[in-house]
């Protein structure tokens, strides 16, 4: 259609290239004003949810080495057990919505799609976002992986013979690309999947975002950590964060100037970043962006181009449009990216198992 994979050469990119070229998802039954990136944003923040019912959620706590708890909810599907009817052997899928915590229609669509082809859908939710409660006065810096890690090594734990499965939307992508390149050969996932990642966090922040964007997402956040406000207070000036005009302010109050440790916002990025490591991924990433992004930036100066020209593990499906998170659609599903990334991890599958088999290497445990 009218996406491009931008990639290094090489037998996986071939295999790739011939799978998501036979996927039906990404020819035609495009949405009927594609050169309207704001239009499609407001079209996704105001449509009506579709008439599928929406997934029952076994949430589980999950405590950490600091007694902070991250939330993992499980979609239930019809077969009234959390990780819905796949055997023992099923992928585990990890859904990590966007920075501020807000579990979007989008991944519950894919979260549902994903179930209903034998995953096990799992959503990965930080300390204090979406109803899990914050035990420490401490949240989540932008590109921290640390509670990320913690939570696959859980999931591995639970499901020992799976493959553990990554994807993540918008500026959550963040996390997932900080936790690739800092975990190395050592991530335990099989594959992973952006979808319009934030690559440049501290470019992102500054250049700012439309405010039909950065508006509702700054009063979701101030919302949030208000209800933390006698907590968080120890460590912050609550006065000065929940007045916060724009979400670099707020950002830089609640992980900058704190009380006990203050640092500079350079300091900040420089652990923050979430391609500061991204030399030492070893797990296959597919990213899909639109260069019409308007949350982004334009892709000259947001799209780290030569990251997937040299990375044999990065790879970059570019659509000229689709907004962002939104990859629109007529039709059922409404969104043609959840199909490409489950396509995609089909795909992996598959090369994975030839390789073995062309190798004669054993099956890992």
């Amino acid at each position: 259609g009218h996406c491009r994979l931008l990639c290094k050469p090489s037998a996986l990119a071939q295999h790739l290239v011939r799978s998501l070229g036979r996927s039906a998802a990404l020819r035609g039954g495009h949405w009927p004003w594609p050169c309207w990136p704001q239009l499609q944003m407001l079209w996704q923040l105001l449509q009506p949810p579709e008439p599928e019912p929406l997934p029952l959620v076994a949430r589980e706590l999950l405590q950490l080495p600091d007694a902070g708890l991250v939330a993992l909810d499980w979609l239930v599907g019809p077969w009234g057990a959390a990780g819905g009817g796949g055997g023992v052997s099923s992928p585990v899928l990890l859904l990590i919505p966007n920075a501020a915590g807000q579990v979007t229609g989008g991944l519950l669509q894919l979260g549902l799609r994903a179930l209903e082809r034998g995953f096990i859908p799992v959503i990965f939710n930080r300390r204090g976002h979406n109803g899990c409660p914050l035990t420490t006065p401490r949240l989540q810096p932008f590109g921290d992986p640390g509670d990320l890690r913690e939570a696959v090594t859980y999931l591995r734990c639970r499901h020992p013979s799976a493959s553990l499965l990554a994807v993540s939307e918008g500026s959550g992508s963040g996390l997932l690309l900080a936790y690739l390149g800092e975990s190395g050969s050592s991530s335990r996932l099989a594959a992973a999947a952006c979808l319009s990642p934030i690559f440049r966090g501290r470019d992102w922040f500054e250049a700012r975002m439309p405010w039909l964007y950065e508006w509702p997402l700054l009063l979701h956040l101030k919302q949030g950590l208000s209800r933390y406000a006698g907590a968080l207070a120890e460590v912050v000036d609550m006065d000065r964060l929940l007045g916060s005009r724009s979400l670099r302010e707020l950002e830089e109050t609640l992980f900058c100037r704190t009380r006990s440790r203050p640092t500079s916002w350079e300091s900040y990025w420089e652990r923050n970043e979430p391609l500061r490591d991204a030399d030492e991924a070893a797990v296959p990433v597919l990213c899909l962006c639109s260069a019409d992004d308007p949350v982004r930036g334009p892709p000259g100066q947001s799209l780290p181009r030569e990251l997937f020209r040299s990375s044999p593990y990065f790879f970059l499906l570019l659509t000229s449009h689709g907004g962002h998170c939104g990859f629109p659609r007529q039709g059922p599903g409404r969104c043609w990216a959840h199909e490409a990334v489950l396509e995609y991890f089909r795909a992996m599958a598959e090369f994975l198992r030839t390789e073995e088999r062309r190798k004669g290497l054993p099956r890992p445990r």
